[in-house]
């Protein structure tokens, strides 16, 4: 049976240590990732040096359509999808496009009690919540080269079909994305070293690409 990586939204706290505090694994892959790289325009006017200089950092954007199913969960007899359908999926990923709904609740107290459970915090209460950000810290995962610190910029869900308690069993969310460009200041450790990760690979595979074109070079410069 061959591998299959599936992609994944994680919601992290500021330092990544204890619980963490959202977690959602496509249950299929999208079948297409678009990605926009919007190019700021370079600086005109008094403030314009060289026609080659650049302007503000390009921002990367991300679309997919993420699709889920109760089917085999039901065909299974899962419990918590015979009670809710995939209502648990569309939950998480609801709170990681929410700033307000990850502070405390439900979800600040079972994440405490698993802390409980694991000591966390040598001496300390146990029980202290983990600090909430405006945003939900996130990271999404595609792949073994792709690890990005993302923050939701948009969220379209669409269920398809429910049961006989009007839980969603099938649903499509439209799901936008921008990778954030970590600032030094904010100690983000997650978030730098995803996006170091990233950007290693990324000049990496470049390099490589050297290998795949370097006879097309050679015929193009024949001088």
């Amino acid at each position: 049976m061959s591998l299959l990586l599936k992609g994944a939204l994680i919601e992290y706290a500021s330092d990544f240590l204890g619980p963490l505090p959202n977690v959602v694994v496509f249950q299929f892959n999208p079948l297409q990732v678009t990605r926009t790289i919007e190019v700021p325009p370079r600086p005109t006017g008094a403030s314009s040096r060289e026609t080659s200089q650049a302007g503000e950092v390009p921002i990367e954007k991300l679309d997919l359509t993420a699709s889920f199913s109760a089917a085999d969960m039901l065909a299974s007899n899962n419990v918590l999808a015979r009670a809710t359908g995939i209502a648990s999926y569309l939950a998480a990923l609801e709170l990681m496009a929410n700033a307000k709904a990850a502070e405390g609740g439900l979800l600040g107290a079972a994440i405490d009690a698993v802390g409980a459970l694991l000591g966390g915090g040598g001496g300390a209460d146990p029980t202290q919540p983990i600090p909430r950000e405006a945003y939900p810290r996130l990271i999404f995962i595609w792949g073994l080269t792709r690890v990005l610190p993302v923050m939701v910029t948009s969220m379209k869900i669409t269920e398809t079909q429910f049961d006989f308690l009007l839980n969603p069993i099938e649903a499509e969310v439209e799901i936008g994305l921008t990778v954030i460009r970590p600032d030094p200041c904010a100690k983000d450790l997650v978030a730098e070293g995803a996006s170091i990760y990233t950007a290693t690979a990324k000049e990496a595979m470049a390099v490589a690409n050297l290998a795949n074109v370097a006879g097309e070079v050679a015929d193009l410069v024949s001088f």
